[in-house]
């Protein structure tokens, strides 16, 4: 990617149910997103926040403040020739501030801890999947995105904090059940989501060489659109061929600066041949 080719960073922070978006700040932020029932989690550090905001954010999240507003965070990233995508949404769980003259303020964020403060309760008869993955979504507040085989459910039932449904439903269609941002997604076991593949290789931003596990394959690349949790990664590697295939992506971390060099993806992927054993 051309040094010329300035990147784009915009955190979003919610205040008051409406959301202060800051853009062209000494930015920096990592985190992992997981197609499981696991919450995704982001590390993200601004400097010389403005004191309003700022404050808020030390009040909100102290262990003493009984609020239970939601305190949401985004993260948003690109460059100017390709603009900016959602690379993180997430619940503030904390805040930390560093000492002057330049101030950063830390924020550690979970996907969906907001609701594992909602506790409910339903029950279904038997049952179609997806009827099951509406109700979550709609609890939830998020988009579905339904890519699983539908199925027939019997005696469908839950209790606990609205969060957990999401791994419930997981176990219940045997399926991968996971949020990612604003969406709930539901696909097949370890199978990619359609018309979601990203083709890697040297010239294309791969960085480093491949890395192989257990699983199949851990890689590193540019920070570029077209790269989604439960997507499909094609390596075409001239220099690795015996690495070469089509991949699922299970785990997906950021490393993300908007000043230093860090900004890329790091994917952890399935081999088709390793989800399958690993589904018998």
């Amino acid at each position: 990617m051309a040094e010329f080719d300035p990147r784009i960073v915009i955190v979003g922070i919610e205040i008051g149910g409406k959301l202060k978006t800051y853009e062209g700040m000494n930015v920096s932020a990592s985190g992992t997103k997981y197609a499981n029932a696991l919450q995704n989690e982001a590390t993200i550090k601004i400097t010389n926040l403005d004191k309003e905001t700022r404050d808020y954010l030390l009040t909100e999240t102290s262990p003493y403040s009984a609020n239970r507003k939601r305190k949401l965070v985004t993260l948003d990233a690109g460059r100017v020739s390709t603009g900016s995508w959602r690379v993180f949404t997430g619940d503030i769980v904390s805040a930390t501030v560093s000492q002057p003259p330049d101030i950063d303020i830390e924020m550690k964020a979970r996907t969906g801890n907001f609701y594992r403060g909602e506790v409910i309760s339903k029950s279904h008869p038997t049952t179609d999947l997806s009827t099951v993955a509406r109700g979550v979504a709609k609890d939830l507040g998020l988009n579905l995105l339904f890519e699983a085989d539908d199925k027939k459910i019997g005696g469908y039932g839950f209790t606990g904090a609205a969060e957990k449904q999401v791994e419930q439903l997981g176990n219940a269609g045997g399926v991968d059940a996971y949020i990612d941002d604003d969406d709930l997604v539901v696909k097949n076991r370890a199978q990619p989501l359609k018309n979601v593949t990203r083709i890697l290789s040297e010239e294309s931003g791969m960085i480093g060489i491949p890395e192989v596990t257990d699983k199949g394959i851990k890689v590193t690349m540019l920070l570029v659109p077209g790269v989604k949790l439960g997507g499909r990664i094609t390596l075409n590697s001239e220099m690795f061929s015996a690495l070469n295939g089509d991949y699922t992506i299970y785990k997906l971390g950021f490393e993300i600066t908007s000043r230093d060099t860090a900004f890329y993806w790091v994917a952890d992927c399935w081999r088709p041949s390793a989800a399958f054993r690993a589904q018998k």
